[in-house]
């Protein structure tokens, strides 16, 4: 899933007195995750100058990366920061903890080639889900329809709720920038495709 997917949903699930009191810990939470794969991509692409290709297919696998990348997604290791953070009554860091799980939950269903290891360090597995969030071999484009549509939904529920106007454009950003990478990446490749 998208990381700006993760930050508008979770936002969701918390109720608006949750929101108001934490809302920098949910978002927080909710892009942390990902925060390793984007300091990885900047490194590679822009310190060692590699090509994308290499990136994705070659580095992104290297032990390293991958323990990385899986310490941030492991859901054991984030329970356990909630357990750590509600016994010591430390409500908007539990709030941050639960919001990465959550990230780790919605990803778990949508990465197949690119799976996490959720269960790290206890555990090696990786759930290969039959669906892609980006991946046309597994429905990348029917996965991502879903993804911004609930994004949409999400923005429209949250949107009278913000209070500031940078959060509002925030919102609106998003779902143009969404709704046209769909358009030009699936529709008009499937339409050219067509003719």
């Amino acid at each position: 899933m998208n990381t700006p997917s993760h930050a508008i949903l979770n936002l969701v699930v918390f109720s608006q007195q949750m929101r108001d009191r934490a809302s920098h810990a949910i978002f927080i939470g909710a892009i942390l995750p990902d925060v390793p794969i984007f300091v990885f991509y900047v490194l590679m692409k822009f310190v060692y100058r590699l090509p994308s290709h290499q990136i994705w297919s070659e580095v992104y696998y290297q032990p390293f990366w991958q323990a990385i990348i899986s310490t941030f997604h492991s859901i054991p290791l984030a329970l356990i920061g909630v357990i750590f953070a509600h016994v010591l009554n430390w409500k908007v860091i539990e709030v941050g903890f639960i919001s990465m799980v959550l990230h780790s939950l919605l990803d778990l269903p949508v990465h197949n080639n690119d799976a996490h290891r959720h269960f790290f360090p206890f555990s090696d597995y990786r759930f290969i889900s039959p669906i892609s969030y980006w991946d046309r071999k597994h429905y990348g484009g029917i996965v991502a329809f879903v993804e911004i549509s609930l994004v949409l939904m999400a923005s429209i529920y949250l949107f009278p709720t913000m209070r500031s106007p940078f959060s509002k454009g925030l919102l609106l950003a998003v779902n143009i920038f969404y709704w046209g990478a769909y358009f030009r990446f699936y529709l008009i490749k499937k339409i050219f495709n067509l003719l």
